[in-house]
């Protein structure tokens, strides 16, 4: 396993960080510890999760574990597993996020002073945990200050209960203005921006990542597969492996030509598809690791193949050519 610093932090994790959305609903609790464990045995220290997790539904033929869906339920899965001992919290960097609705009521949302403590009190009670290395703003929100929100996480930094700050959503601008309030304050500010980056979607190479780097903050692709179109879903078709609903079939027809072109590629690099998506990611300046959310152990050992795989510059620019990206702004649209 490779490492490397959180943004400008001294903490170190794994270019891979595990996602953990699926456990529960999708990823029944028995196979999610399974998975966390060897997580570990490659060499994976860096976790994600959210306080809302656990709330989805499950898809018709499959079994939610003991069918208890309901959000904060994969913290509580995680939670579960460090009680197991075996130096596991120890082992484990812990991201968490915070933003979206516990509860129909109000104050139970967004990033208030006092939701972000209870939220963070809550979380760690679900975790098991008396410290969440990394807590992540879900989104931003536009009606509390900046004062407010740092003196909140200062408090929390200053109770020992969090360590680092990230955001997940932001605009550049959103970097920009968050990390600015902080340093007026005396305060650390940002260290990751969790955004939607993938080869098919690139929008954050205009502003997002040029602030990040600028300002220290490191990235962490979600949905780095694209929702699994970068994973080899003409070929998973053809094979009978995969049936797309309507949204994903109107999804891969407007890419199908780009996508033919994609795992023609991927062929001739001798790799998979999902493990080429994950590469380029590691080759992009200012990205941290992607964030990969097994629902099983096979996946899991198929995204670690991502890090033995190097891209030379032919390869990657024939990935531009099928998939071109942004130029930073204001060069991509002006002078």
């Amino acid at each position: 396993m490779d490492y490397t610093n959180l943004g400008r932090s001294g903490l170190s994790v794994s270019r891979l960080c595990l996602g953990t959305m699926n456990f529960g609903p999708l990823t029944p609790p028995d196979e999610a510890r399974a998975i966390m464990d060897h997580a570990h045995e490659l060499g994976i220290n860096f976790f994600d999760t959210a306080n809302r997790y656990g709330g989805g539904s499950t898809p018709p033929g499959q079994v939610a574990g003991n069918n208890q869906a309901h959000a904060g339920w994969t913290e509580e899965i995680i939670g579960e597993w460090f009680a197991s001992g075996g130096g596991r919290r120890e082992r484990t960097v812990l991201a968490t996020k915070l933003y979206g609705a516990m509860a129909d009521w109000p104050n139970e949302d967004k990033l208030s002073a006092l939701n972000i403590r209870r939220a963070c009190d809550a979380s760690l009670r679900r975790l098991r945990t008396d410290y969440i290395d990394l807590y992540q703003m879900h989104h931003v929100d536009r009606n509390t200050p900046w004062d407010e929100i740092w003196q909140a996480m200062e408090v929390l930094v200053g109770q020992g209960k969090i360590l680092y700050v990230g955001s997940s959503n932001f605009a550049a601008w959103h970097i920009a203005k968050a990390n600015d309030a902080a340093a007026a304050r005396g305060f650390f500010g940002l260290v990751s921006e969790q955004s939607i980056y993938n080869l098919m979607t690139r929008h954050i190479e205009l502003e997002v990542l040029p602030a990040a780097i600028d300002y220290g903050v490191g990235i962490i692709p979600w949905s780095p597969l694209q929702g699994g179109l970068l994973g080899g879903v003409l070929r998973k078709e053809r094979e009978g492996r995969r049936r797309a609903g309507a949204g994903a079939r109107a999804e891969i027809e407007r890419n199908r030509d780009r996508l033919e072109s994609y795992e023609i590629l991927c062929e001739e690099l001798g790799a998979e598809p999902g493990t080429v998506a994950l590469a380029w990611l590691l080759h992009q300046p200012g990205v941290t690791g992607p964030i990969v959310g097994p629902r099983t152990m096979a996946q899991l050992d198929d995204a670690q193949l991502a890090l033995t795989l190097t891209l030379d510059a032919d390869a990657l620019k024939q990935l531009d050519t099928i998939f071109p990206g942004y130029r930073t702004a204001p060069e991509h649209y002006a002078w």
